[in-house]
């Protein structure tokens, strides 16, 4: 029962992870509130999701989530398998480091304009994150899992167009 869900779980606790360790650094790097609010808003929610879907797997699946194969920014995506196109969701960060979801955090990090370069991680990070939930929603056998899909697609999809618009009114381009 819930292999879908199993799969899920597995794989978006650790794409949170990314978007947390982002957020942390948007909590010191970034100039604008904004994009602080964001980023608080961010590592609450995530980390909530996260909290939430430990305790679900240990009471459906009986033990603690396993650990992803890999640390944050590098190993194989080989449980998404087919979901992800067999590239296992792995993508060259802008910086030229691989990153989980296409994000680079020493690129970030060390970015000039930490705003824009966040905006420019963050979306990316985000529409990945939406595509997951919104395909594992048609295979989810928990219906309390398929709502907290449905609210990341809703809650990331509502995050990227906000900064879209941020990054058309700061940076002048789309």
């Amino acid at each position: 029962m819930g292999p879908n869900d199993q799969r899920f779980i597995v794989m978006m606790i650790p794409h949170h992870e990314g978007a947390i360790a982002m957020a942390d650094l948007a909590l010191t790097r970034a100039r604008r509130p904004e994009i602080k609010a964001l980023a608080r808003s961010i590592k609450a929610s995530q980390t909530q999701e996260n909290a939430q879907m430990r305790s679900w797997y240990r009471q459906w699946f009986g033990a603690d989530v396993p650990a992803w194969g890999g640390s944050y920014g590098r190993g194989a995506y080989s449980g998404w398998g087919g979901w992800m196109g067999g590239n296992g969701g792995m993508m060259m960060g802008r910086g030229g480091g691989m990153g989980m979801m296409g994000t680079d955090l020493g690129w970030l990090n060390e970015a000039a304009d930490f705003d824009r370069a966040f905006i420019e991680q963050m979306i990316p990070h985000h529409r990945m994150g939406v595509m997951m939930a919104s395909m594992a929603q048609t295979n989810s056998q928990h219906p309390q899992l398929r709502t907290m899909q449905q609210g990341m697609v809703e809650a990331q999809s509502r995050e990227i167009e906000q900064m879209a618009q941020w990054y058309r009114s700061w940076y002048g381009t789309p």
